[in-house]
């Protein structure tokens, strides 16, 4: 074990739960209509406590296990059976390992929740993405970081597919998902309403660029000089993205927003998650400053032209900025394109066939969507019983 890489993964784990709760939430949150706030914190909140559960019983091990299948791990260390503190992963204790993936495990499935926000049910929500992190996200984690067949030495040879810190694995996946479920879903009837709180908003997404420190330094999983680049590229494409999005707001509509300088934020640094500990500041520079234009034209593209209500553009931002940072380690020269371009069409497939599927099961046992008066009303006070804001008091 090393002690320094150890105190390092420590506090990455910390914020990458940080980006979650409470960055993710708030970020959420803020874009939504203030009768459905409390929901999407509850959508969170809840996710974070079951995919903890689910990871420590299974999830880890599909994902990680020593099965000697290229395709899943096996069941061999469900509920960490046979790990101590002693046990060690590389130079970690392996119950640290686990933590840290613990926190992209409940992350992944929380992104997911930006799409069908507002009129989705609570049953489903929990249902459709405890079932979607074991049978989706946990076997493309064994295939691409788990030694699977997308790995180095498997399909596409001694270098596999490329995704530092989870491109393919965390927001191609969470991103083709959401747009499925919103395309079931079919519209909000209140597609209109502006955002309640967009400080709530600048304020998530400043938590969120903090944990992606945790999240892509810490995917190095070492202490180091590669982790302290990992860092420092994911906050210049971040601050790039930021401008380039303001920039070209300014440009098409006469105005630069924060939501959407913000936003910028959060497609520069999905851009970067995959290529982070490959490329230099330089290339970053680059990649944030593409991504800050295509992801907003991406929104663009499926609000408008494919009239798909992804309510708070997890597919446009996450699944078309992870799937970008993943070519762009190939255009770079930093992978192979056949590894590269493969993995990502291998990763969609499975991921819009697991989903669909799913989707299609949990609608079966609880329902998909609330009706219209529940909607229309807010799912704060019919679903959960409170209200976020009470003025009366």
């Amino acid at each position: 074990m090393n002690g320094a890489d150890t105190a390092w993964i420590i506090v990455a784990t910390a914020l990458v739960l940080f980006m979650t709760l409470p960055g993710l939430a708030l970020f959420y949150g803020g874009l939504v209509r203030a009768r459905n706030v409390l929901s999407v914190f509850m959508h969170c909140f809840a996710i974070a406590c079951l995919m903890s559960i689910l990871w420590l019983v299974a999830g880890y091990s599909i994902a990680f296990g020593g099965g000697t299948s290229g395709y899943w791990g096996g069941l061999d260390k469900m509920f960490l059976l046979g790990i101590t503190p002693d046990t060690l992963s590389g130079t970690l204790p392996e119950i640290l390992f686990f933590a840290f993936q613990m926190t992209f495990a409940i992350i992944t499935p929380a992104l997911i929740v930006g799409a069908y926000v507002e009129r989705v049910g609570f049953g489903f929500v929990l249902t459709f993405s405890g079932l979607w992190m074991l049978l989706c996200y946990a076997p493309v984690v064994h295939w691409i970081w788990g030694g699977g067949f997308l790995a180095d030495g498997g399909i596409f040879g001694e270098t596999g597919v490329k995704d530092f810190a989870g491109g393919i694995v965390v927001h191609e996946t969470a991103g083709l998902a959401a747009l499925i479920i919103a395309v079931f879903l079919g519209p909000r009837r209140h597609r209109t309403t502006p955002p309640h709180s967009p400080g709530f908003v600048m304020i998530g997404a400043a938590m969120l660029w903090v944990g992606w420190f945790g999240f892509n330094g810490g995917s190095q999983l070492a202490a180091d000089g590669g982790a302290a680049m990992a860092l420092t590229v994911t906050h210049i494409s971040a601050a790039t993205a930021s401008l380039t999005w303001a920039l070209w707001e300014k440009i098409k509509y006469g105005k630069a927003s924060m939501v959407g300088l913000v936003t910028g934020t959060i497609a520069g640094l999905a851009s970067i998650t995959p290529a982070s500990g490959f490329v230099d500041p330089v290339q970053a520079l680059v990649i944030g400053a593409v991504a800050g234009i295509l992801c907003q034209e991406a929104v663009n593209v499926v609000r408008n032209l494919l009239k798909i209500d992804d309510t708070l553009d997890v597919f446009a931002v996450h699944g078309v900025g992870g799937i970008f940072g993943t070519v762009m380690i190939a255009v770079f020269g930093l992978g192979s394109w056949a590894a590269q371009l493969g993995g990502l069409v291998i990763v969609g497939v499975f991921t819009a066939v697991v989903t669909v599927i799913l989707v299609k099961l949990v609608a079966l046992v609880t329902p998909l969507r609330v009706d219209a008066e529940t909607e229309t009303n807010g799912l704060d006070l019919s679903v959960h019983g409170e209200r976020a804001y009470d003025i009366s008091s």
